[in-house]
């Protein structure tokens, strides 16, 4: 392991990529603390800390936007927004493209539809970002977290400098990412992602450290030697599914028809077609987390109109360590992975790409007894992977109820935070792995390449 992280340094190209992609994260941690004129940082600060933990709508808003898209509503900077809007429209478009002809006939044309499709996307970043700044700065005024003095005499500038600085740290962010992508290593946009969870886990660290307590008189919330080995083994155990998962495959046979031209024949080889148990990857989760956000959000601000009991009752059901709550939850998830196969796997394009290259699926007709069999084969090992995300999703919980561990602590033994680490962490050390193999360097692993999502 130590030999190719020295190779890594001795290979010019790829450590000019590696300190390039460390300046561009270290440029977006500086500018996640430059804070937006006019607003009171301090007031926001108390109030996200007063009112803002894990199990109120503010506080779980605020801990998905962090967690998901590497800004903070805790802090109202530059960078608030974070990624999000950008990630919005790219799914939005990637929908748009299976449903609308025109787009899906420009995704069709190559790298010059996908470069307009992209460039769209842009257009819808801006928009979408100037409608949640806007919506956040009435948030702040409406809760008198903006200074009375800046408010009362600039009102329109405030707001339209508000608007213009958010909107124009999330279109830096793009930007950071697209550098990245062309003259770093790794996916720009996720290896910011990751950066924000990544940097949460100081804060983490140092919250088990104080909550830890050896002596035999600890009270019941102290955490102790039996939690902590509990902890380090869940954490490790965690991760190793989450790799597992995230590398599993469901490799389907195919043969290549055979070709005879002159006195040679051709073809015959035998490939695999490899398909992901989870194909979806993290957006199940994120899709099932922003749906989940929206019943407590609405039912707490009923609660400030009415005291009805089964208002109040709902709200409980609705907690994060609730029943009703955690079963919905993994109904949204599994709901929302068969949805995203659906929308991303084509089994009758993929049928016809194999008839057009003369392969073909042993034992079954090109064409549609081919999609059939890929689309039952696919509907089968969503299931599983599925069933793994919603394990994934409920572990923090589980462990925050059964342990009484704070949630700040319990997130990194679970949910899409661990999998996006992970995933970013495996395309990462495959990236690297390429390029040292490609110059006659060995790799990190002993017994064979490490492999990517790939």
């Amino acid at each position: 392991m130590i030999g190719p992280v020295i190779n890594i340094f001795r290979i010019p190209e790829l450590r000019k990529k590696i300190f390039f992609t460390l300046m561009m994260l270290i440029i977006y941690r500086v500018g996640f603390h430059v804070p937006v004129p006019g607003i009171d940082q301090e007031a926001l600060a108390a109030f996200s800390q007063n009112q803002g933990g894990e199990s109120t709508p503010f506080g779980r808003f605020a801990d998905y936007l962090q967690l998901f898209t590497g800004g903070n509503l805790r802090q109202s900077t530059l960078f608030g927004l974070g990624i999000m809007p950008y990630i919005s429209a790219s799914i939005i478009f990637q929908l748009l493209v299976t449903v609308i002809p025109s787009l899906e006939k420009l995704h069709k044309e190559g790298e010059t539809g996908r470069k307009k499709i992209q460039e769209y996307t842009r257009y819808a970043t801006v928009l979408i970002c100037v409608i949640q700044a806007a919506f956040w700065l009435m948030y702040l005024k409406s809760n008198r977290f903006v200074y009375e003095e800046v408010f009362s005499e600039h009102a329109t500038m405030f707001f339209l400098m508000g608007v213009v600085s958010m909107t124009a740290g999330t279109i830096f962010l793009m930007w950071l990412g697209e550098q990245i992508d062309e003259y770093g290593l790794g996916n720009g946009i996720s290896l910011i992602i990751m950066a924000g969870i990544v940097a949460r886990m100081p804060s983490a660290i140092y919250q088990l450290f104080t909550m830890t307590d050896f002596s035999f008189d600890a009270p019941p919330e102290a955490i102790g030697p039996p939690k902590i080995i509990f902890l380090v083994l869940a954490f490790v155990c965690v991760v190793a599914g989450a790799i597992f998962i995230t590398q599993a495959q469901r490799r389907i046979p195919i043969q290549q028809a055979k070709m005879v031209r002159g006195r040679r024949q051709y073809g015959g080889q035998r490939h695999y077609l490899p398909l992901r148990v989870n194909h979806g990857g993290v957006m199940p989760i994120i899709f099932a987390s922003t749906i989940m956000l929206f019943p407590s959000m609405v039912i707490g601000m009923i609660t400030k109109i009415t005291d009805s009991r089964i208002v109040y009752e709902i709200q409980s059901a609705f907690q994060m360590n609730a029943f009703t709550y955690n079963f919905i939850y993994v109904a949204m998830i599994y709901f929302f992975a068969y949805f995203w196969t659906t929308v991303q796997f084509q089994p009758k394009e993929m049928a016809n790409n194999l008839r057009d290259y003369g392969s073909f699926i042993p034992g079954l007709r090109p064409g549609r007894r081919t999609a059939e069999y890929l689309e039952k084969v696919m509907g089968r090992i969503t299931y599983v992977g599925a069933g793994f995300l919603a394990i994934i999703a409920v572990v923090p919980t589980v462990v925050m109820v059964w342990l009484n561990i704070p949630f700040g602590i319990a997130t990194f033994l679970g949910g899409t935070g661990l999998l996006i680490v992970v995933s970013v962490s495996l395309d990462l050390v495959q990236r690297i792995e390429t390029n040292l193999i490609m110059r006659n360097y060995g790799g990190f692993m002993d017994g064979g390449r490490v492999k990517g999502r790939s």
